[in-house]
């Protein structure tokens, strides 16, 4: 019989490597501790409009991609956290939600990556207006250790993260080193 064990999971900024100072918890019950909660959407939704504005500072949310992100959307001041789930690398809802977040909502928090964040789409995550991500994979983990996100350094489309325009084209940007 092999054990499989659950890989670690490390909170990674662009800043480096930190302790993460937020917890998943399942209901809003978290709330009567110490410490800052990051609740599914149900349970946040379920809260007492004063309940969210007086505990804003320790108070996110996770959306799964089939979340709407609408349903926060005049909520957004209440929060300091949202978190976006990729359950598979092959489901980008969350990449959309991200980048609304940042140009059409003008979220301020922090956006945090959680779920299956890979070593290919974390530079577009970054530019997308991700900020803080749950990194589990030992590859991106290795890398990240080493200082390299990767990328390539010439893009074709703004972002919520605006680039510097490259020499000929107004829509080329370039990454700087």
């Amino acid at each position: 019989m092999t054990e499989t064990t659950t890989p670690e999971t490390r909170l990674w900024t662009p800043e480096g490597f930190r302790e993460d100072e937020w917890a998943h918890a399942e209901s809003a019950d978290a709330l009567s501790g110490n410490g800052r909660f990051i609740l599914p959407l149900q349970a946040f939704l379920g809260l007492d409009p004063e309940v969210r504005r007086s505990a804003k500072e320790r108070l996110g949310v996770v959306l799964q991609p089939g979340d709407q992100l609408e349903k926060i959307a005049d909520l957004l001041d209440q929060l300091s956290l949202v978190a976006l789930v990729f359950p598979a690398f092959s489901d980008g809802r969350s990449f959309s939600k991200a980048e609304l977040l940042r140009s059409r909502y003008h979220f301020e928090g922090a956006v945090r990556a959680t779920g299956q964040v890979l070593v290919d789409p974390l530079p577009h995550m970054l530019r997308l207006g991700f900020d803080e991500f749950e990194i589990s994979n030992p590859v991106l983990l290795k890398r990240l250790e080493e200082g390299r996100t990767g990328g390539l350094g010439l893009y074709y489309q703004p972002t919520a993260v605006p680039e510097p325009k490259g020499p000929k084209y107004s829509w080329r940007r370039v990454r700087e080193s």
